[in-house]
């Protein structure tokens, strides 16, 4: 049975959205918010972006994920339709416009348009936008409690040379091919190897294992997740072994315990890769402790930028 087969082909008409949307200098009604169908970011994936939180009334780590931005957009050698020094007001004039102390917050920006819906990066007029939802995870209910199930799949992450995913990209198809093969699979997420057989990320989330007690995450060909690089910072704290280097498929079968993290998800357990439990088939200490002192980082407002009133 094909993929198209197994995956609705159409889902019904979302409901009307409510809130607003900042988009190239104007405030919009979420439902009145539209960019042009020819930006390069339709087009051609042309474009970079970055998703926050805010919780407890703080937009989590703010600092971090503009700088990892502006990262991304001097390495794909695009423009704002603003000076840059404007875009932290600008997310945060959006995040307090929506009312919202837990917020999924993302920045989007593309080349824009061009004279014709051309390949050529010149000329372009660019487009930014910003949005904030209600926040949104990407693990499903109760996932926290029972611990994901992960597919190794065939498709790769798009390597180093090819482009460096330390730049976060509107490019996630082979994401989403990978995640179609853990669909088929039955299972709840896809884990994602490079071009040598090691294991990188899953889509959207950086990975973690636990082997004789040293936590480790993966090296090379991942995004640097501000959420990854908390949970290297909450490790230090605890006095938890943390180093960062390769993981095969091999050391995940055999792992005392297994993670993923992600902004939009916060971290959650990984019990299962291929069909296979990992230990005992239950979330870990390890990630218990982790996560525990992630969940008081944030309620106190450390790494917390007040959302404006």
């Amino acid at each position: 049975m094909s993929i198209q087969e197994k995956v609705p082909v159409a889902a019904e008409a979302p409901t009307r959205r409510k809130g607003y949307v900042w988009v190239n200098g104007e405030m919009k009604p979420a439902d009145q918010a539209v960019v042009s169908v020819f930006d390069h970011g339709l087009l051609y994936g042309d474009g970079v972006f970055d998703t926050m939180f805010a919780t407890h009334g703080y937009i989590f780590k703010f600092q971090e994920h503009l700088e990892r931005f502006r990262r991304s957009l001097r390495a794909t050698r695009m423009s704002l339709p603003i000076p840059e020094s404007d875009l932290e007001q600008v997310i945060l004039d959006t995040v307090a416009a929506n009312g919202l102390r837990e917020a999924y917050i993302k920045v989007v920006a593309t080349r824009g348009e061009s004279p014709e819906p051309l390949l050529d990066p010149r000329n372009t007029v660019p487009t930014l936008i910003v949005f904030v939802r209600p926040y949104l995870s990407l693990a499903g209910a109760g996932k926290r409690e029972t611990g994901l199930s992960t597919k190794i799949t065939a498709t790769q992450r798009v390597g180093h040379a090819a482009l460096d995913p330390r730049v976060k990209n509107l490019n996630y198809l082979n994401l989403v091919m990978a995640k179609f093969e853990a669909i088929n699979a039955n299972a709840d997420e896809a884990l994602l190897l490079d071009e040598d057989g090691f294991v990188c990320e899953a889509p959207g989330y950086n990975l973690f294992a636990v082997r004789n007690g040293v936590v480790i995450t993966p090296d090379r060909g991942v995004l640097e997740g501000i959420t990854r690089e908390t949970v290297i910072e909450i490790c230090g704290e605890l006095g938890i072994p943390c180093t960062i280097g390769s993981i095969a498929p091999f050391d995940l079968f055999v792992a005392e315990e297994a993670f993923l993290s992600s902004t939009a998800a916060g971290l959650i357990p990984v019990t299962k890769v291929d069909g296979a439990l990992i230990a005992d088939g239950r979330p870990g200490p390890v990630w218990k402790r982790i996560d525990a002192a992630y969940d008081e980082m944030q309620r106190s407002g450390r790494h917390g930028t007040p959302i404006p009133a």
